[in-house]
């Protein structure tokens, strides 16, 4: 199967995946309860999901959590594309690190979008300085660095070898970011994914879906992305070719 029809694919379950797991978070699924939320334990969703904010918030999770942990999976690429470059020096390994750290500077930036909403609502402020939060914040930081750093550089070599080790070392915070609640547990940010429970079997049901879901549009806008790189360059190929 090629990587077009792959993608197509992707694509459709990432939508079906995703779709599902709105219904089934937002319609059956129970709330996420965090410590800082009412007593709202047991209630009976219906019509009362949009008329209680903090209920309504507890439904952030089911696609707050994928988005998260997928900017982790992409930002890895990042930095396993960087180690491919920097042991053959090949100009794809380069590019498809550059794209893999765009895709995740996506989802990184609707991690925060949607962390701050839940944020808001369960916290009653639109920022803590708690160990997650600040962790992740210096993530994004990094890889808003790792294009600052690409565009400050003129020498297309010295580029490509200088965006491949800050990549490689910018990745090291995600699996800070990701393990820090439980290397420094939090007051604030609750640690809902555990081994031995956390999540009932609808709410377990719902994050899986939106999990591949989540998964399957990264690699979606990664391949798509990729593509039309590809083709600019051979765009740019003919016309240097034609100028000579």
């Amino acid at each position: 199967m090629d990587r077009k029809k792959l993608t197509l694919i992707a694509l459709a379950t990432a939508g079906v995946l995703t779709l599902a797991d709105l219904v089934i978070a937002f319609f059956v699924a129970a709330p996420v309860i965090s410590n800082m939320s009412l007593d709202i334990a047991g209630v009976n969703i219906g019509g009362k999901l949009f008329a209680n904010p903090i209920l309504f918030s507890q439904k952030i999770f089911y696609f707050h959590v994928p988005v998260a942990i997928t900017s982790f999976v992409v930002f890895f690429f990042t930095a396993f594309y960087g180690v491919k470059f920097l042991m053959t020096r090949d100009r794809v390994f380069d590019t498809k690190a550059r794209i893999a750290t765009e895709v995740t500077l996506i989802f990184t930036l609707l991690t925060m979008l949607t962390g701050d909403l839940w944020t808001r609502v369960e916290w009653n402020t639109w920022w803590v300085w708690e160990p997650r939060l600040t962790t992740y914040l210096i993530m994004l930081l990094l890889v808003i660095g790792y294009f600052v750093l690409r565009a400050s550089v003129e020498d297309e070599e010295k580029r490509a070898v200088y965006a491949s080790a800050f990549g490689i070392l910018a990745f090291l915070d995600a699996p800070i970011s990701f393990a820090i609640t439980r290397l420094v547990p939090s007051s604030q940010h609750p640690v809902i994914l555990r081994l031995g429970g956390g999540l009932d079997a609808w709410q377990l049901t719902a994050f899986l879906l939106g999990m591949f879901g989540m998964l399957c549009f990264g690699y979606v806008i990664y391949q798509l992305r990729y593509r039309e790189e590809r083709v600019r360059e051979r765009i740019e190929v003919l016309k240097a070719t034609l100028e000579d």
